[in-house]
């Protein structure tokens, strides 16, 4: 084993040097490990054999490198096998080594200074104290000549303050402290050479950091902070050093004072870094706000103290570009501060809001704002982007996940709606939001941003979870129900009653009073929101919440458009009331009034088409309440909308021109569009030419005729056979002649252009609308799956479909038409509920199988063909799976095996209400004519699925 062990150690050794860089370290691995299980294996022998194998000296200059590598794994593997520090003579040899390692910086760079701060470390202060401190006295010494010798040096401060007092700071290069007035200008100096050394890694250099809680240590943090980094670091303009200079100020944020906090987030590195957050809106360009906003999230999960956590977010929020703070509105940061920070937080926002005080902002403007902006009104435009920004930041602190209470939630959104439609004419204490009067009265704008963020602060609060610990809270977050609080009410309710509160007040007025007629409005909502939550309380009902919801929704809108939102009010008030009137129904004949489901369609129908999220969401949750109550003249009114031919009769113009025109668009279009789902991608620049030349031929022929009648007219046309010109006067009259010509045929052009221009947008908006409105029909295909109306649904899908495979192939078209057959393939054809109860449906649902048949077998595309094969299955599992009293169909017997075996039960199949003869007849036509066709669109798949779904 001796000798086994031996040439393993004489194996391993030769490795470390290997020509292979992969290889050394995976041989210093082994080695340390064989010392490690080997404990009878001295070190300093193995040191030696290092030593002698890759001898510096002796060795070719060719492998010099190899060389330097074996002599540093070698010592890497004494130190990773944890018996380094315990034998003082190898340890002493092996700091040696390493000292002569640093001479071959080309080929090892860093490597050995970083190993002896990394073994430094692990070392007792005793050891440091007797072995290392005399050896590495002049390494210690010379502290200020390189990055790595000043990183020794704070290492040692650090970790062995004892031996590293400052009488022996003196010895060693004069001075007591390291961070002094004295040596600054040589230490900005080292941290510039670490910055730019270590610009690929993109992290805080170790020797800088460690400088930072040295200079804590000896009480010079400012002196270093103010001299060292704002007046040294930051002159140098380069990206390495002010990059440094932003990860030394986040960094810096757990170990500050809250004194200290408050100079920093005052200074000039911030400044800079505000400076460099809006310079680098560019793409490409590399930008640090998200690594800082890391340091300032980790900060504010670690930190305990409410005072410094308050000092941090306020310090980035005044940190401010013209106004505007350059901290994102959006960050979720604030999901770590502490109950009371965050209150005193909103508390200070608020303030902000009404006495914005500029003073306390670190402001900033680039040399482009500058220039633009010298002789504007720059107070007034600063605190109207700071108050954007301060009702963003507290709409986005109600949506964060961050602890709160529902007073807070209450409070923002008070705060809110308040800016939004009302403004104080006197303070009063009555009302919180009229406390503080602005010390700057809000703009048109202002109001304006306040609305838009309120109304997305709505949306938030339709959808938040239940807040509090009480059993009550969390019994409701177990049903999943949202937009309520603990005690079970809308919080839309708590901002229509604080609303109401406001209009009986004499001390605030309404930015947009209401007339008589929208004040009965408001008042007969209120009146029918509160009988509603009379019957809540009799009889828990989802009909009864819908109509709540929408209603309050609605009563809210009345603030903001009141002319529009009065109509759809009266309607729903004279819906909500048909809804819950005890009078019997009446029988549906032609010439009824609409029913109450009938009105509510209607009323969400025309709510979707505004753009809204907050009313889509409600509209589909209020439309899956009413769900169950859905008649066939309702469903009819969503399936109208759906119906592609409908809208070619009703806007058949509008077709048509679109039709001819949609080839024809320009590059200005396209950028207009941004954002909007739909381009006409398939169009080639060919088609657009001829297209143009067409339509230029056709105004050709007019305004050509109109022009030879100018020329003729001013004789410049049909001339005398002299030689004689027009006189100016007559050339004048002629261009004056020319030029209005031209001018009208200008205008006609750029008329039909706009013309175009608003079919398109029309028709995107159609679009739109129509892949809302499939919102409703998924909606009812999931929550009524069971209803006998999902029938109606089946044919106008199928038509949707049908024709969108036909048209376009813009992408809002593809979106459409993945849309319309995901919801046809998963929420209808797929679903595993269905009716059950269709005895009265049986003759209209078999002649459905025939109708999809037949209409599969005329077709020329199979994918088509697919989806109404598929929906003539769907009805056939429906047939056969409803359970029918009067089936006069007698159970099917599956053919007999060979063996004489008596047929076991799962061999009777039951045919419900399917008529076996007649359906056979349908797919045996079918089945002849794909075998007897040559270009069919049926395929052998479909019958295939036939065969193995229904093996009758």
């Amino acid at each position: 084993q001796d000798d086994e062990l031996k040439y393993a150690l004489k194996r391993l050794v030769e490795g470390l040097g290997a020509t292979r860089e992969a290889a050394r370290p995976g041989f210093s691995l082994a080695l340390a490990q064989v010392l490690q299980a080997f404990e009878e294996i001295p070190m300093c022998s193995v040191l030696e054999q290092i030593k002698e194998k890759h001898n510096l000296e002796k060795v070719k200059k060719k492998l010099v490198r190899n060389a330097a590598f074996g002599n540093f794994f070698g010592v890497m593997a004494l130190f990773q096998s944890g018996r380094l520090v315990k034998d003082r003579k190898a340890l002493l040899e092996s700091i040696q080594l390493l000292q002569q390692l640093t001479q071959h910086q080309a080929h090892l760079r860093d490597l050995p200074r970083k190993t002896l701060i990394d073994i430094m470390s692990e070392v007792p202060e005793t050891v440091f104290e007797e072995v290392l401190f005399g050896v590495l006295h002049g390494d210690l010494a010379s502290a200020f000549t390189s990055p790595e010798n000043l990183h020794l040096l704070l290492v040692g401060i650090q970790k062995f303050p004892a031996v590293l007092k400052p009488k022996n700071l003196k010895k060693l290069f004069g001075s007591s402290t390291v961070v002094n007035e004295e040596n600054i200008p040589r230490l900005v100096e080292l941290m510039q050479s670490a910055a730019k050394s270590e610009k690929k890694e993109k992290k805080l250099p170790s020797v800088v950091f460690d400088l930072l809680q040295v200079s804590l240590k000896e009480d010079a943090f400012e002196l270093f902070w103010k001299e060292g980094v704002e007046s040294g670091l930051l002159k140098e303009k380069s990206g390495p050093v002010s990059y440094m200079c932003y990860r030394l100020l986040g960094s810096a944020l757990p170990l500050l004072s809250l004194d200290q906090l408050q100079m920093v987030l005052k200074g000039k590195v911030m400044r800079h870094y505000g400076e460099h957050v809006v310079t680098t809106q560019l793409p490409d360009r590399f930008k640090f706000a998200p690594e800082m906003e890391g340091y300032i999230d980790e900060f504010l999960n670690s930190c305990d103290d409410l005072e410094r956590q308050l000092a941090v977010v306020i310090g980035f929020s005044t940190l401010t570009n013209q106004g505007y703070p350059v901290f994102s509105s959006s960050s979720r940061v604030v999901r770590h501060l502490q109950p009371m920070a965050l209150q005193k937080y909103v508390d200070w926002l608020k303030d902000m809001f009404l006495r914005p005080d500029l003073d306390c902002c670190l402001d900033f403007s680039s040399n482009r704002q500058k220039q633009s902006r010298e002789n504007a009104n720059i107070a007034q435009h600063k605190i109207a982007r700071l108050r954007k920004w301060i009702i963003h930041r507290l709409a986005n602190i109600v949506e964060n996940p961050v602890e709160k209470e529902e007073s807070l939630v209450m409070d923002i959104s008070r705060f809110c709606f308040f800016h939004s439609f009302f403004e104080a004419k006197k303070k009063t204490s009555q009302i919180c939001e009229a406390n503080v009067l602005p010390s700057e009265p809000l703009d048109e704008q202002t109001h304006l941003a306040v609305e838009n963020y309120f109304f997305g602060l709505l949306q938030t609060l339709n959808t938040l979870t239940v807040l509090g610990d009480t059993a009550k809270a969390a019994a409701l977050r177990e049903k999943h129900i949202h937009g309520v609080t603990a005690d079970g009410k809308l919080w839309i309710f708590l901002l229509v009653e604080y609303a109401n509160k406001l209009l009986s007040s004499e001390h605030v007025k309404a930015l947009k009073p209401f007339t008589k007629k929208q004040k009965d409005a408001w008042e007969r909502t209120l009146q029918s929101v509160k009988n509603l939550q009379k019957k809540e309380k009799k009889s828990v009902s989802a009909k009864v919440v819908a109509f709540q919801q929408l209603l309050l929704l609605m009563a809210i809108h009345l603030f903001k458009n009141q002319s529009e939102t009065m109509d759809v009010l009266s309607d729903l008030l004279n819906c909500t009331e048909g809804a819950f009137s005890k009078e019997p129904k009446k029988k549906n004949t032609d010439n009824a009034e609409p029913g109450w489901v009938e009105v509510m369609v209607e009323i969400l129908l025309s709510l979707l088409a505004q753009p809204s999220l907050l009313l889509r969401r409600i509209t589909k949750s209020v439309f899956v309440r009413i769900c169950p109550n859905l008649t066939k003249r309702a469903l009819q009114l969503i399936l109208e909308v759906l119906d592609p031919y409908q809208e070619e009769n009703e806007e058949s113009a509008v077709v048509v021109m679109e039709e001819s025109d949609k080839k024809i668009k320009s590059a200005q279009d396209t950028d207009e569009e941004g954002n909007e789902d739909s381009s006409d991608e398939g169009d080639s620049e060919e088609e657009n030419d001829s297209g143009d030349e067409e339509e230029n031929e056709e105004v050709d022929d007019d305004f050509r005729s109109q022009l030879m009648n100018v020329l003729q007219a001013g004789n410049a046309l049909v001339r005398d056979e002299s030689d004689e010109e027009l006189d100016d006067e007559a050339m004048m009259a002629l261009d004056k002649n020319l030029s209005a010509l031209f001018a009208e045929q200008q205008k006609r052009i750029q008329a039909k252009k706009d013309e175009k221009e608003k079919m398109r947008k029309e028709k995107i908006l159609r679009r739109d609308f129509k892949i809302k409105v499939l919102d409703l029909v998924e909606a009812f295909l999931i929550k009524q799956s069971e209803n006998p109306l999902v029938f109606d649904v089946i044919e106008p899908l199928l038509r949707v479909i049908e024709q969108c495979m036909t048209s376009d192939s813009d992408k809002q078209e593809v979106d459409f038409l993945q849309k319309t057959a995901n919801i046809f393939k998963n929420s209808l054809c797929r679903a595993k509920q269905y009716c059950k109860r269709v005895d009265a449906l049986q003759e209209d649902l078999h002649a459905s199988v025939e109708r999809l048949v037949k209409k599969a077998c005329k077709l020329t595309d199979t994918s088509v063909a697919l989806y109404y094969f598929s929906a003539s299955l769907y009805l056939l599992k429906v047939l056969k799976g409803s359970a029918s009293d009067k089936s006069t169909t007698p159970p099917t017997l599956l053919p007999e095996k060979k063996s004489n075996s008596i047929p076991q039960a799962s061999q009777v199949l039951s045919t419900g209400c399917l008529n076996v003869e007649r359906v056979t007849a349908i797919y045996r036509q079918a089945l002849t004519q794909f075998l007897a066709k040559r270009k069919s669109a049926l395929t052998a798949s479909m019958f295939d699925d036939l065969f193995r779904r229904f093996p009758v």
